[in-house]
């Protein structure tokens, strides 16, 4: 009853205009530009698949749009604050609130000639790197993008790892991870009594983001990349681990992956506490041991064939008791949301087809995009943590009104909205969504085509029903100055 009560409080209560609420409140230094940020997420969101001369089929709006990319007054980070402002109300009075961050990469092989971008390895690929942070509750309802860490490698520096240890974290991309925990910290100011604990993969297993962790007071839960010495006599965190109290059996659902069917894996859980001591390569920082609690999650019995799970996540976070042990883990699956709005960013939005030929153009239309994602994510959640709540939740009356009808081939549609989940499985079947019995729940994509469909029936429906149908506020994109 308490994780429904939570998720029920984050959503919105039958506001239907999302753009206004996660853009209108930008301060771009001119109200012109404000206004203009609106009507563009409005347009791109409703059709976010194609480019923006199909988006924008009217040529002033989209030479407004160039103009507006283009515009070195016009800040990344200034576009994305008033979303993060929304975020912080929706993450306001949950207990705790996990803040997943990890990167991924953007692809522009194919548009060599835009400015600004660099390689993405050592062998191939071209484009930039996005590394975000997005707040999902423990039940891995995501209430918002926190943070958009954007930027590309300097073609002549391909080798740079080759000169780690000799460079400051500063300097290095593993800074990315200091950065998201010291935007929480600030976060942490809005949010009294909301526990924010920082949830990364194995790549964020850097000394210095444990210390900085420490040092602003931080939670953290992350995946261990290296078998680093600790105080005791094992003298090693695997083999500390080894020795410690098998705490219990927990059942974790494992999603979909290339070449891996959807299962059920038997992890054993250990726990134990532990005392990181510094690398011997960082004895110039002067740095201290770190506290952690340690916890070792291993698949005694995988199905043939498959690889056996085994993780050791590192926290902050007392872990000695059979049910603190369980909840670490569910934490920690929550990170896998992060990686399907990385799908949707690419797969949905398209992110890599778009050609604004320089770096910070791109940069600021993915601060918009990000959004975008977010929100499909978002509804695509809602629907399973709350299937009753009202479509109303995320679909403008004449939208759900126009869906109905189309599923029921009829002209009348009912005095109420449907529920969320059963409006989330209709527009999937627009997107091609089968929901045969054993089919389970509708994915990201499908769900994504069929809001594309949506679209042509709403705008038909209000055609064929102008007095029944709602008029919907369009925001005008306004010239530049």
């Amino acid at each position: 009853m308490k994780n429904n009560r939570s998720v029920q409080k984050s959503k919105p209560t039958e506001d239907p205009d999302w753009v206004s609420r996660e853009f209108g409140g930008a301060d771009l230094g001119d109200v012109r530009r404000d206004a203009r940020l609106v009507g563009l997420a409005r347009a791109l969101a409703e059709r976010p698949e194609v480019s923006l001369p199909q988006a924008l089929v009217d040529r002033a709006a989209l030479k407004a749009a160039y103009r507006f990319f283009d515009n070195a007054d016009v800040n990344a980070r200034d576009i994305l604050a008033p979303h993060i402002a929304s975020s912080v109300e929706r993450m306001r009075g949950e207990p705790v609130i996990l803040a997943v961050q990890d990167t991924t990469y953007i692809d522009y092989s194919g548009h060599r000639a835009t400015e600004g971008l660099g390689p993405m390895n050592d062998r191939d690929g071209w484009g930039l790197l996005c590394h975000g942070t997005l707040a999902f509750t423990p039940e891995g309802l995501p209430l918002g993008v926190l943070g958009l860490r954007v930027w590309a490698r300097d073609p002549k520096n391909r080798r740079l790892n080759a000169t780690r240890p000799g460079r400051a974290i500063e300097e290095k991309e593993s800074y990315k991870w200091l950065d998201s925990v010291q935007a929480l910290a600030q976060l942490r100011e809005q949010l009294p009594g909301t526990r924010l604990v920082s949830v990364a993969d194995r790549e964020a297993d850097v000394y210095e983001f444990f210390n900085e962790a420490q040092v602003l007071g931080v939670d953290l839960l992350v995946r261990a990349s290296w078998d680093r010495r600790v105080e005791g006599p094992q003298g090693h965190i695997w083999s500390t681990l080894a020795k410690a109290p098998l705490l219990a059996q927990q059942r974790l659902q494992l999603s979909r992956s290339p070449g891996q069917a959807a299962r059920v894996a038997k992890l054993s859980l250990r726990a134990c506490p532990i005392t990181l001591q510094p690398p011997a390569d960082h004895a110039r920082l002067n740095m201290e041991p770190i506290g952690l609690w340690a916890l070792w999650a291993c698949e005694t019995r995988p199905p043939a064939g498959v690889k056996a799970i085994e993780w050791i996540l590192l926290t902050t976070i007392p872990t000695d008791s059979a049910e603190q042990a369980c909840e670490r883990l569910q934490w920690y699956a929550r990170r896998w949301g992060i990686e399907v709005w990385h799908r949707i960013l690419k797969g949905g939005c398209k992110i890599e087809a778009r050609q604004l030929e320089s770096f910070d153009r791109l940069k600021r239309l993915l601060s918009v995009y990000a959004v975008i994602a977010w929100r499909i994510l978002y509804a695509r959640m809602l629907s399973r943590l709350t299937p009753n709540v009202s479509a109303c939740a995320i679909l403008a009356p004449d939208e759900w009104q126009a869906l109905y009808c189309r599923i029921h081939r009829t002209s009348t549609p009912p005095a109420t909205a449907p529920p969320l989940r059963q409006a989330l499985r209709w527009i999937a079947r627009l997107g091609g969504f089968l929901g045969r019995t054993g089919d389970g729940e509708p994915g990201v994509q499908t769900i994504w085509n069929g809001f594309h469909e949506l679209i042509a029936l709403t705008d038909m429906y209000r055609i064929m029903n102008p007095d029944k149908s709602r008029k919907s506020k369009q925001a005008k994109i306004a010239g530049n100055d």
